[in-house]
């Protein structure tokens, strides 16, 4: 586990804490680009291809992310992807977000992105990629954010599906540094796609897929052992099972968590009970992400100060938190020791 020496977490004042949360830099790994869709910017893509939205206004339509589950969440999710179509749609969505981390303090971000719930509105996915891989290139050079791209499979549809949308991407494979495994949980295990992933492993594609979420730990371990995943996407449900958090913490396997997602789709019933102490306690790789922000009330920095704020996490776990993001991302090892380098900085700073 990456430990600091350097600081004296104890002498930064409890005051400053929501400062030093937003000012530190920090790497993003589970964000759904398309659940960074603004209602204001549905109902501008909206008009701009006239598609029609099932909701009077912007109001109506933010009056709507009252959710009771995951599943409620998608059929919400799904309609407010409907309004994109073009290239275009896909760079603007991008750069709308890309903007927002920027000013989070986010440094680097790795994206989700779901072919299938366009391809089958006859986006072709080179559209998809290309607009987002666009918005990544120019987050580098104008916003000084690294964003790189990782094609999720929607667990809800079949293995046959995910087959067929990974062969439309791989003329486009210079474009995305992984896959991952998304949508529905419940009733879809991992190894329903133990193919696939075989397949992508071959590639030399980078790994994760959701898992622990809803679902039970044994998703957990057959994502790690029939998949191969590198990384959890959720994982909160893992401490359920001891062994299951042993073997966690012994192999370094990132938790991407969520805990404004987490609040909204019931899985915890107040902030204030969320596990990500616990996580951390464990000596477990967890992170802090947005997951689908337009939806779930926060993007990253609202995530660590809402978390923070009801949990009682302080600022040894601030730093915990931000370098384990790091140590979690897929960039290679000077990147990771660039970015400490300026975790540090900013933390000497308070």
């Amino acid at each position: 586990m990456a430990t600091s020496t350097t600081h004296d977490f104890g002498r930064i004042d409890a005051q400053r804490l929501p400062e030093l949360l937003r000012r530190m830099p920090k790497a993003e790994l589970h964000m759904h680009i398309e659940g960074s869709l603004e209602p204001e910017l549905i109902f501008a893509l909206a008009r701009r291809n006239g598609v029609s939205v099932p909701y009077a206004d912007v109001e109506a339509l933010r009056k709507a992310y009252a959710f009771s589950n995951l599943q409620s969440f998608l059929d919400i999710y799904y309609a407010g992807a409907s309004v994109l179509l073009t290239e275009q749609d896909f760079y603007d969505m991008a750069w709308a977000y890309l903007q927002r981390a920027a000013a989070d303090n986010v440094v680097h971000t790795e994206m989700f992105f779901d072919p299938q719930t366009h391809t089958a509105r006859g986006v072709a996915v080179e559209t998809v990629i290309n607009g987002l891989h666009r918005a990544c290139v120019d987050a580098q050079a104008q916003l000084g954010v690294s964003a790189l791209l990782i094609l999720c499979f929607l667990r809800h549809l079949s293995e046959r599906e995910a087959f067929e949308t990974l062969e439309q991407a791989l003329p486009f494979r210079d474009k995305f540094i992984g896959v991952g495994l998304d949508s529905s949980e419940l009733g879809h295990p991992p190894e329903k796609f133990a193919q696939v992933f075989a397949r992508c492993r071959e590639l030399g594609l980078r790994l994760v897929a959701h898992a622990g979420e809803e679902g039970p730990p044994a998703y957990v371990w057959s994502a790690l052992d029939v998949l191969k995943v590198e990384r959890i996407d959720h994982g909160v449900q893992s401490v359920k099972d001891p062994a299951l958090m042993q073997r966690l913490a012994q192999d370094r396997i990132p938790l991407t968590v969520c805990p404004l997602s987490n609040l909204k789709l019931c899985v915890f019933p107040d902030l204030a009970q969320h596990n990500l102490g616990a996580l951390l306690d464990a000596g477990l790789v967890a992170t802090v992400n947005s997951d689908d922000p337009a939806y779930f009330g926060g993007y990253v920095n609202q995530n660590f100060t809402e978390t923070f704020a009801a949990t009682g996490l302080g600022a040894r776990q601030a730093w915990q938190l931000a370098a384990n993001s790091f140590e979690g991302s897929f960039i290679d090892a000077s990147a990771k020791r660039a970015y400490m380098d300026r975790l540090d900085q900013v933390f000497a700073t308070f």
